[in-house]
């Protein structure tokens, strides 16, 4: 992981010696801490997972003992009834600003030093923005130019547990966002500084990690463990055959009792239907 490192002060931490009082400098502090050693998902994790829905998945995962995988609060920017993302996640960590180490007042110019631009940076095709920005509803996390940027990398989409801007232009860009809101102002223009890329964070009351998978359509945001990817996408295509067929029979005139859950001689019916196929 990168250090904040202090110019002025030792690097131990330990109390000064020569017992003069000097200013610290906060400069370091700006500097974008993130870590390089994550472990993308492969291909074939992410092809797995690109027919299941983040109900299922979430669904499943919590069948496995994962119960927090919700990414609670980002809804679609885009209402097409299709809007659906999977990919392996970069994240940015946002954190609320103290004047005497960074301020707004400061911006728009040196944003391009922090973790923001540098996240965009690192995004290879395929990749999936994770945004931890705190629910609030004043930082403009990402706009036009970024997700612009976004998108000529080569990303896939971006989740972000705050506010966008550009709200038109993002949507003629055509890059899947899931925000809670739009608002007009820039990033650091308010509460909130981008500190850190590629580290842990948490997003809408779950823990994402750099190279998670997220799953994410119209029901909302779901971080997939790599080591789950598989095993999942394998039981929820089953599941989701088995409600197919559920869905069917209902539309058809069946009970309710009889086909959700599928189970007694309903799945019997069902596992004859798919022997007979």
């Amino acid at each position: 992981m990168h250090p904040i490192r202090d110019q002025e002060a030792p690097s131990t931490g330990e109390t000064r010696s020569n017992g003069e009082e000097q200013n610290r400098s906060y400069e370091s502090m700006r500097a974008p801490v993130h870590t390089s050693d994550y472990v993308r998902p492969t291909a074939r994790m992410v092809d797995a997972l690109k027919n299941v829905s983040a109900a299922t998945a979430c669904a499943k995962l919590h069948q496995m003992g994962i119960t927090r995988t919700f990414i609670d609060g980002p809804v679609p920017l885009h209402r097409e009834p299709d809007v659906k993302v999977t990919g392996g996640a970069v994240t940015l960590q946002f954190l609320p600003q103290r004047e005497d180490v960074f301020n707004g007042a400061e911006q728009e110019d040196i944003e391009r030093k922090t973790a923001l631009w540098a996240v965009l940076e690192s995004v290879r095709p395929g990749d999936v923005l994770v945004v931890s920005a705190h629910g609030s509803h004043f930082t403009g996390c990402l706009g036009d130019m970024l997700v612009r940027y976004f998108k000529l990398r080569g990303g896939a989409g971006i989740v972000v547990d705050g506010r966008v801007r550009d709200a038109a232009r993002i949507r003629a860009l055509g890059v899947p966002v899931w925000c809670t809101g739009v608002t007009p102002h820039y990033a650091s223009q308010t509460d909130l500084f981008p500190s850190a890329f590629n580290v842990p964070v948490g997003v809408g009351g779950s823990l994402v990690t750099p190279g998670d998978l997220i799953v994410a359509d119209e029901d909302g945001a779901v971080v997939v463990p790599q080591a789950n990817a598989i095993p999942l996408a394998e039981d929820s295509l089953l599941h989701q055959d088995r409600e197919e067929f559920a869905r069917r029979r209902l539309d058809e005139g069946g009970r309710l009792s009889d086909y959700y859950p599928l189970t007694g001689e309903g799945l019997t019916e069902y596992l004859a239907s798919r022997s007979a196929t």
